[in-house]
């Protein structure tokens, strides 16, 4: 695992929206595994800076036109 210093407070951002937001929306995500599980495995697996690039490509793909299926972290 690449965990860096900085990925830390991401990891952290992420896990509170799994923990205290998540929980009150309806599940919406295209994608296998979800965006927030994919944002964490990223950011653990390629640190703070591409892991937050892409999160963030993830993210922006979720919606009605884009992708969807199962899409792991590479």
């Amino acid at each position: 695992m690449k965990y860096s210093i900085l990925a830390y407070p991401l990891l952290w951002i992420v896990r509170f929206y799994q923990v205290a937001i998540s929980p009150f929306t309806p599940a919406s995500c295209r994608y296998s595994p979800t965006c927030s599980h994919y944002a964490v495995g990223a950011l653990k697996k390629h640190g703070a800076f591409k892991g937050s690039w892409l999160a963030l490509k993830r993210i922006l793909s979720c919606h009605p036109w884009g992708g969807s299926g199962y899409d792991p972290v590479p």
